[in-house]
């Protein structure tokens, strides 16, 4: 996997253009865990974006939903689902995942999709100077804050926790 590939591309272009500070870097071996990522960069759990494609059932029919979630703790679905009215809220497939991103589970990143897909920034992310976040392929991560991921995603801060 290169710094060529066609979703890591897609992000350097995202990030580039949206006035991102940090660019994508390519990690030795594939890193498909918070824990994994934060071991590779000698960082906190804490410190790792994980970015989680959920199916949210609305009133419209189902929507992508992309949260950004500290690595240091899991999404509360029941409370992500109330705050966004859906009837249900559900971990979205493989398939899905690459429909709506582009990119594989466990490199899904911010930016670079196909289409912009409504994203929740976990709060919990700014107690952190630096965070970190996929770059489109399980090897490839990016340095960012979490003010810019709310600016580069056109987020919304919430508590998923």
């Amino acid at each position: 996997m290169s710094a060529e590939h066609p979703n890591v591309l897609a992000v350097r272009a995202a990030l580039r253009d949206a006035g991102a500070t940090g660019d994508v870097v390519i990690l030795p071996d594939a890193v498909h865990t918070a824990a994994a990522a934060a071991a590779a960069l000698d960082v906190q759990v804490g410190q790792i974006a994980n970015s989680l494609i959920f199916a949210a059932e609305l009133a419209d029919g189902p929507e992508p939903l992309l949260v950004l979630t500290s690595g240091a703790h899991r999404v509360d679905t029941d409370r992500v689902r109330e705050r966004l009215g859906a009837t249900a809220l559900r971990r979205a497939t493989p398939e899905f995942v690459r429909t709506h991103t582009g990119q594989p589970i466990g490199g899904v990143a911010p930016v670079g999709h196909p289409a912009p897909v409504r994203t929740l920034v976990d709060s919990a992310l700014a107690t952190y100077d630096v965070v970190w976040a996929a770059g489109g392929v399980p090897r490839a991560v990016f340095p960012t804050t979490f003010a810019e991921l709310v600016r580069i995603t056109g987020g919304e801060p919430a508590d998923v926790a």
